[in-house]
């Protein structure tokens, strides 16, 4: 079997996955436990901290711009890039334009062998969305290249709504196959 294959397999065992999980109403990363997290700082000590670059629009919507974060240090490439999809949501500190919807929240997010992030959002991030093609790839791309370029273990990134497929985020760019990080969005 080819890796174009293994990697289509490995796409709709997932969505089946994320659709049992949103069944269940649970997500693959709520797997932590209700008490102590392995990264729970000692007492009166701080808990260590990890520069980010978070992708928003700059003022006119035409490119994107980094913003850098400092946000709780994650090991885990999962628990670090479901910190960085909220911290999208939460919006720019910058005078830059926040890119992905308000009300919008992270259903799951997984990422395969092949290097492929799943990021399975609210339908608040199209019902809430602004419209336009412009607008639309200043989503996709904030969240791709935030993934991707924070992340080594992310080459590329698929975007799920509801645990499901959708064709696009509103109504302009196909969102059916997973999209690489693009420097060309960046300014």
């Amino acid at each position: 079997m080819n890796k174009k294959h293994r990697s289509a397999i490995s796409a709709l065992w997932l969505c089946a996955g994320f659709a049992l999980l949103a069944a269940w109403g649970c997500s693959p990363s709520d797997g932590e436990s209700n008490g102590a997290s392995r990264n729970a700082p000692d007492a009166g000590k701080a808990a260590p901290e990890a520069v980010v670059h978070l992708f928003f629009a700059d003022v006119e919507n035409e490119y994107l711009t980094a913003e850098a974060r400092r946000l709780p240090y994650q090991e885990e490439p999962i628990r670090k890039g479901r910190a960085i999809v909220e911290a999208l949501i939460d919006g720019p500190r910058q005078p830059l334009v926040g890119t992905v919807p308000s009300g919008t929240t992270i259903r799951a997010f997984y990422i395969t062998e092949e290097k492929v992030a799943y990021v399975d959002l609210s339908r608040q991030v199209y019902e809430n969305h602004p419209g336009g093609a412009t607008s639309e790839l200043m989503t996709i791309y904030s969240i791709v290249n935030s993934l991707s370029l924070n992340i080594p273990e992310i080459d590329a990134v698929k975007i799920l709504i509801e645990g499901r497929e959708k064709q696009t985020l509103a109504g302009h760019i196909d969102l059916r196959l997973p999209f690489e990080a693009n420097m060309m969005m960046v300014r």
